[in-house]
């Protein structure tokens, strides 16, 4: 039964198909020739229906466009019409069999209809779908870049914190020792001294100016040395006259020390910004001369401070030696320091640090400062460059 079954299917298809490419104007004898065979091999309507769909929606329509399905599932109800009036003959009449054909041909093509949409549907839905991973994927390898960005960041910031720590106890320890080896034995001296002219007093005042004009100078490089220690730690100065006399004094003292020749200009309104502002520029300033005093063998330097478009730029160049500045940043250790502390510096107060190194050229330092909530008429108004020279 099924292999006959099987046979009789193969054959409806090939004799549909045939049918359908020859159109209206083919014959109907195959049509009537399979529903005897149906007849015969004991199939009622409705297997001769299941048999037709299953023809017509898996395996016929499906190579057909969208736009010709209609005419086909029309000319394919009439061969199924022929096709099964030898069953319905015996069944019912004619007119029954047209009547219940009709609903067969309309359920059939509304099948057809429902199901070419939710084809369209599920095309919509897979590619809507792949969209959606696409974006998915897309997004998940940002935030691992994300991700690992901040745990450099992270990492970068453990290890900052670390040196600055490290480089907070060297500057304590040189502190200590300083005072200890300095001032402490200055005034041991002096200690000394007052307890010699007490002697001398009682027996002898011979040389008893000389001694104390000796123990006077001791007193007065202490006090020297104690200023010292206070101007490196924080220039009164800056505080009490402005950041202009404040840098005057500094590169006076270190050109003094140093014998390298810094020419100092300025722009006179500088003293309009805020003091942490001012603040910044004297710190990146020291830094930077302390640097080259160090390791740039320069024997000049332009510092020049002048007013900018929005803002205020200072620049420090040498005529040192260079240096990889790439490199530096990335050196671990305290060597790396002094040129992250003065780009944390600027960039805490909204700020630009750059510098620029190369062979012949020495090293030049640039900071950009913006104006912010400075009075921009003050700035004006003090327009005027104060030039210093510093031999």
């Amino acid at each position: 039964m099924k292999h006959n079954l099987s046979n009789l299917s193969q054959r409806y298809q090939a004799a549909l198909r045939a049918h359908l490419k020859q159109g209206v104007s083919a014959s109907l004898e195959s049509a009537r020739g399979l529903g005897s065979q149906a007849l015969a091999a004991g199939l009622q309507t409705l297997d001769l229906a299941k048999l037709h769909e299953q023809t017509l929606v898996a395996e016929l329509l499906p190579g057909y466009p969208a736009r010709k399905r209609s005419a086909l599932i029309k000319q394919a109800g009439i061969f199924f019409a022929v096709a099964i009036l030898p069953i319905e003959e015996l069944q019912r009449g004619a007119r029954a069999a047209t009547a219940h054909l009709k609903k067969i041909v309309e359920a059939l093509s509304q099948r057809t209809v429902e199901l070419a949409a939710s084809n369209l549907e599920l095309k919509q839905e897979i590619a809507q779908r792949k969209s959606v991973e696409a974006a998915l994927k897309k997004s998940e390898h940002h935030y691992s870049q994300l991700l690992e960005k901040s745990d450099l960041m992270q990492e970068q910031l453990r290890r900052l914190s670390r040196q600055i720590i490290s480089a907070q106890e060297d500057e304590r320890k040189r502190i200590s020792r300083e005072l200890h080896d300095v001032i402490a034995q200055t005034l041991t001296g002096i200690n000394v001294r007052l307890a010699a002219l007490k002697k001398e007093a009682a027996l002898n005042t011979r040389h008893l100016d000389r001694d104390i004009a000796r123990t006077q100078r001791l007193v007065e490089k202490s006090v020297d040395i104690v200023h010292e220690f206070a101007r490196e730690l924080r220039p009164a100065v800056l505080d009490d006259l402005g950041l202009i006399p404040a840098l005057h004094s500094f590169v006076k003292i270190f050109s003094k020390r140093t014998r390298i020749h810094v020419h100092l200009k300025a722009f006179a309104g500088i003293e309009e910004l805020d003091i942490s502002k001012r603040t910044v520029l004297y710190r990146v300033a020291q830094e930077a001369l302390t640097n080259v005093s160090r390791h740039a063998q320069a024997s000049r330097v332009e510092v020049s401070i002048q007013k900018l478009a929005d803002g205020i730029g200072m620049k420090i160049k040498d005529d040192g030696k260079s240096f990889s500045v790439e490199r530096q940043l990335q050196a671990k250790g305290g060597k790396r320091l002094g040129l992250l502390g003065m780009r944390e510096r600027v960039e805490m107060v909204g700020g630009i640090f750059c510098i620029e190194s190369a062979p012949g050229q020495g090293t030049a330092i640039q900071v950009e400062i913006p104006f912010a909530h400075v009075r921009k008429d003050a700035l004006k108004k003090s327009g005027k460059q104060t030039t210093l020279e510093c031999p």
